[in-house]
């Protein structure tokens, strides 16, 4: 490898914590990884990263260097494109993340079109509830739904989208369907939470006279830390769920789902891309930002 090529496989292995999921990320052997890294550190005179049979982390001179080669990969990538004329076909690697309904019901089904339109790009997708670390796992962008807490990314607001409360039919065959906040002490809630052992906030909704958000504590015989196994458990008739309507309308045109509580919703929730810092952003990434911006629009509010 080249110097610039042994700088990519570091920054990798530094992001991702592994030269095992390092190289599958490049499409390349382990050991050759390994050996860029290692070249690298005999040119800079200096160790790079702490390496034991458990785990990789980075060292105070390779915590550093990182820093620095961060931004001079994505320097590299910015000139390698900003001569090349504005219809010139976009190439390499795009990773990204987002949430699981966004992907399955929105962004997928229309992937073939980004595809098309840039036949030399590859799209690394990732899809879940856990909130990645856009810097340490590699992203070059994920699209985040909820409250932002990391400041050191930049985001780019899309809109929001809204909360509905949902049922199946059979739960409400069963249980009747809840007019009122005070008819929720009859029936059951499916809880959701990030991380297991966490606190259910209840049934959110808000205060139509002072817009106030507000909840009510309920009953609930399941826990749930991700999405597919929340919808699965109201579709189950298990109880309760308060989730996006985009990742849900299908089921709900369907028949599968009814709303209720239509005059409850919880807060509309915040919809953001989020990147890196950076000076540059390549093109590539800004292709698809501006693409995945297109597609979310629709299902958005301001």
């Amino acid at each position: 490898m080249n110097p610039l090529d042994a700088m990519l496989a570091f920054a990798r292995v530094a992001e991702l914590g592994s030269f095992t999921q390092a190289a599958a990320s490049l499409g390349l052997p382990k050991a050759s990884v390994s050996t860029s890294v290692q070249r690298l550190e005999a040119l800079l005179g200096t160790r790079l990263l702490h390496r034991t049979t458990r785990r990789v982390a980075l060292t105070q001179d390779g915590r550093a260097f990182y820093e620095r080669c961060r931004d001079l990969l994505a320097d590299m990538d910015e000139l390698q494109t900003m001569f090349r004329p504005a219809h010139e076909a976009l190439t390499g690697r795009l990773r990204v993340d987002m949430p699981l309904g966004a992907a399955r019901q929105l962004v997928v089904p229309r992937l073939p079109e980004f595809l098309a339109a840039h036949p030399q790009v590859e799209v690394e997708l990732s899809s879940t509830d856990r909130r990645v670390d856009l810097v340490r796992e590699g992203f070059d962008c994920v699209l985040r739904v909820g409250p932002l807490s990391d400041s050191t990314l930049v985001a780019r607001p899309l809109g929001h989208c809204l909360q509905k409360n949902f049922a199946s039919p059979g739960y409400l065959a069963r249980h009747g369907t809840p007019r009122t906040l005070a008819d929720l002490a009859q029936h059951r809630l499916v809880h959701y939470v990030p991380m297991l052992g966490g606190r259910s906030a209840g049934f959110e909704y808000v205060d139509t006279a002072t817009g106030e958000a507000r909840s009510v504590a309920m009953a609930g015989a399941l826990t749930v830390n991700n999405s597919e196994a929340y919808e699965a458990a109201c579709l189950a008739g298990v109880g309760l769920i308060q989730a996006p309507e985009m990742g849900l309308a299908p089921m709900l045109a369907a028949g599968r789902l009814v709303e209720v509580l239509p005059e409850f919703r919880a807060p509309p929730m915040a919809v953001s891309l989020l990147y890196a810092n950076r000076r540059h952003l390549p093109k590539r990434v800004q292709a698809f930002m501006e693409w995945v911006a297109q597609v979310m629009q629709p299902v958005l509010v301001d």
